[in-house]
């Protein structure tokens, strides 16, 4: 494996792990609202993770190119098994004939939990990329030192 591509598999996992803090961000900033900005209700979403193979994987130019994230794929799809949270507030004005408003599915504690979980990976995909930072400067200096 190219040295070079040991960066890039590092970077790849922070980009994943910023859009999962991203997206856990946007479900708690829009738990509390009961439609859209296009006047549909809010689905919670959720970060799908997928391996990318090493035969795909390539070179470091050859991901350059191709803008692929180098060792994983990540898709942000809609949360298909969250179920509206219905309060009943007969004063609000989306309130429905029953006086019960329907807010996103979006749990607090989950969404704390992913925010946690993904600063702790990207606190690791950091160390890793400092470690192989050093052990190229070491292999560097080891190489000029004939």
């Amino acid at each position: 494996m190219d040295y070079r591509a040991i960066f890039q598999v590092s970077a790849a996992g922070m980009n994943v792990e910023k859009l999962r803090l991203d997206i856990a961000a946007l479900n708690l900033a829009n738990m509390h609202a009961t439609t859209g900005p296009d006047g549909t209700p809010f689905r919670p979403l959720r970060v799908v993770t997928e391996a990318v193979s090493a035969s795909n994987f390539g070179t470091w130019m050859d991901v350059q190119a191709q803008g692929a994230l180098g060792g994983v794929h990540a898709s942000v799809v809609p949360d298909t098994t969250s179920t509206p949270r219905v309060v009943h507030d007969p004063g609000h004005p989306h309130a429905d004939a029953k006086g019960d408003v329907r807010y996103p599915g979006v749990n607090h504690t989950t969404e704390m939990l992913t925010v946690m979980t993904a600063l702790r990976a990207y606190e690791a995909n950091v160390a890793a990329l400092a470690a192989a930072k050093s052990m190229t400067t070491q292999a560097l200096d080891i190489g000029g030192q004939s």
